[in-house]
C-alpha cells in the first residue's frame, strides 16, 4: 500500500541558509496561512522511523517509509508480536487497510534511548482504509483494540500557539526529555485543491 505522504514544515525554509533555517512568519502553503487562526490538534512528533503495517484481508506485511527502507530486526520482532493475522482479522475482517505509525526506542534515531532505553515499540498515528483516512476517534479505537498506543495529542489551538510551544520546547509524553516537536492537524480533516492532506509539522530544533 501507499507510502506515507510528506508532511510540510509550517514555515518556508530559507534558501539563503541552504534551507537550514526557517523564514519565520512566512507560511509554507497558502492553506496554512488561511487556516492559521483556526483550531488545530497538536499530536506529539515522535523521533523514530516511519512504519507501515499492511493487511490485505489475509496476510500482514510490514514496510518502512519507502519500499527501500530497512526495518531494524528488533522492531520487526515487536511488530510481528502485535500485528498477527488473527488480531487484524478480528478488527478488519477481509477489508484491506494500512496502519501508519512510528517505530521508536533503543538504537532508533539518535535519541531513541530516551523513549525506551533497552527495547523498541510502535505508536499508531494514521489508518487508511481504501482511499479513506480514518478520523482520530477511529484511530484511537483501533489502537485500543490492538492494545497499542496512539500518538498523544498534547495541545490544541492556532498554528501560532503550536509554533510557540515547539519553540519553547516541552517535555515528551514518554519521559523527562524534550519532545522532538509537533504535528499539526486541523480539527476537521481537510485537503488542498490537489487533494493533498493539510498537515503541518514543526520541530524544536528548527529554532536552535
Amino acid at each position: 500500500m501507499r507510502e506515507y505522504h510528506k508532511i510540510v514544515t509550517v514555515y518556508e525554509r530559507d534558501p539563503v541558509t541552504k534551507f537550514k533555517t526557517l523564514r519565520e512568519g512566512v507560511y509554507a502553503t497558502p492553506e496554512f496561512a488561511y487556516l492559521a487562526k483556526n483550531e488545530w490538534a497538536f499530536p506529539e512528533k515522535v523521533d523514530g522511523t516511519n512504519i507501515r503495517v499492511m493487511w490485505d484481508g489475509s496476510t500482514v506485511t510490514f514496510g518502512g517509509k519507502t519500499e527501500a527502507a530497512q526495518i531494524p530486526a528488533p522492531l520487526v520482532t515487536r511488530l510481528q508480536a502485535i500485528f498477527y493475522a488473527g488480531a487484524l482479522s478480528r478488527i478488519f475482517r477481509e477489508t484491506a487497510v494500512c496502519l501508519y505509525g512510528e517505530g521508536y526506542g533503543a538504537k532508533i534515531q539518535k535519541g531513541g534511548g530516551n523513549y525506551l532505553p533497552s527495547s523498541v515499540d510502535f505508536v499508531l498515528f494514521d489508518v487508511l482504509v481504501g482511499s479513506v483516512w480514518l478520523e482520530r476517534a477511529n484511530v484511537e479505537y483501533i489502537a485500543q483494540h490492538l492494545e497499542i498506543q496512539s500518538v498523544p495529542i498534547v495541545g490544541t489551538g492556532t498554528l501560532e500557539k503550536a509554533i510557540e510551544m515547539a519553540r519553547m520546547g516541552f517535555l515528551s509524553t514518554w519521559g523527562p526529555f524534550k519532545a522532538e516537536g509537533l504535528v499539526m492537524r486541523p480539527i476537521v480533516e481537510l485537503h488542498d485543491r490537489r487533494g493533498n492532506r493539510i498537515i503541518a509539522k514543526i520541530k524544536h530544533r528548527d529554532f536552535a
